[in-house]
C-alpha cells in the first residue's frame, strides 16, 4: 500500500510541474540545486546534522532566489526590444519599442 501512495504522489508531482511558469520552474531547479550544495557544504564545515540541515535551508533560498532572478524576459526571446520611455509628467516607464525606433525617427 505504501509503494501505491509513493507512486501516486510521484505522479501528482510530476503533472503539477507541468502547470508552472518557467519562473517557477527555474527557481524549483534552482532550489533542489542549491539545497544540495547548500547541504553538502554544511556538512563538509559542521559533520554534523545541524550544520548540514542549517547548509541545505540556506542553499535552497539562494537557489531559488537566483533561479527566479535569472528567469529570461520572454519579449526579449520573441525579438521584441524594450525602450525606456518618458511620459509628459516626467514618469520613466519600459514599453516594446515602437515602429519609430526601428525605422530610426526618434
Amino acid at each position: 500500500m505504501r509503494l501505491h501512495t509513493t507512486i501516486a504522489a510521484i505522479l501528482m508531482a510530476v503533472a503539477l510541474a507541468g502547470c508552472q511558469t518557467e519562473q517557477q520552474q527555474r527557481a524549483g531547479t534552482g532550489a533542489l540545486v542549491g539545497g544540495a550544495g547548500g547541504a553538502l557544504v554544511g556538512q563538509a564545515i559542521g559533520r554534523d546534522t545541524k550544520s548540514t540541515l542549517i547548509g541545505a535551508g540556506a542553499g535552497a533560498l539562494l537557489g531559488a532566489a537566483v533561479g527566479s532572478a535569472t528567469t529570461p524576459d520572454r519579449r526579449a526571446r520573441r525579438g521584441e526590444e524594450m525602450c525606456r520611455y518618458q511620459d509628459r509628467y516626467g514618469r520613466v516607464y519600459t514599453a516594446p519599442c515602437d515602429e519609430r525606433y526601428y525605422n530610426g525617427d526618434y
